[in-house]
């Protein structure tokens, strides 16, 4: 998969404190559904992404046993990892990808894993991996890419 500037082909809606997280989130499936090729996740609720008829759903590091969950209920899943061990153990548990990150500085987030430790783990699984933390420059997306990234996911790089 080639990494393109502005051309995302998942697309996650995710807000933790929305009282209305359902209605917002039907909607959000609704206007996916404009895109062609477009992948839909919700953040953390597997049952409501089942309910609505999004694509899967993103789990949080504190998610993995609602991993074969949402995989009985067809659903891929991504699940945020923040070490090789959580790779590992996402893989065998039957995850479709992983987050993992930070990969570059990020406000309120632990030490930066860099585009090496990337590398490495990505070498160390064949499970798909989605860089993330800290990209907001072309030229990290061209480091993820360079290290054998599935792809990236960034919010402020998009802005």
């Amino acid at each position: 998969m080639q990494l393109r500037k502005h051309m995302p082909d998942f697309a996650l809606y995710r807000n933790k404190e929305e009282k209305n997280y359902a209605l917002y989130a039907a909607e959000f499936v609704e206007m996916c559904k404009n895109f062609k090729d477009m992948k839909c996740f919700l953040h953390q609720d597997y049952k409501l992404v089942a309910e609505l008829d999004a694509n899967g759903v993103h789990l949080t590091s504190e998610q993995f046993d609602a991993i074969p969950k949402a995989k009985e209920l067809g659903l891929e899943v991504i699940i945020s990892t923040h070490t090789h061990d959580e790779v590992h153990i996402a893989e065998a548990m039957g995850a479709d990808y992983v987050a993992y990150s930070p990969i570059f500085e990020t406000p309120n987030k632990d030490e930066p894993k860099g585009v090496d430790d990337l590398r490495e783990i990505i070498g160390m699984t064949d499970i798909k991996v989605f860089a993330l933390g800290g990209i907001l420059t072309q030229e990290q997306v061209d480091a993820v890419e360079e290290a054998g990234a599935y792809g990236f996911a960034s919010i402020r790089y998009f802005n």
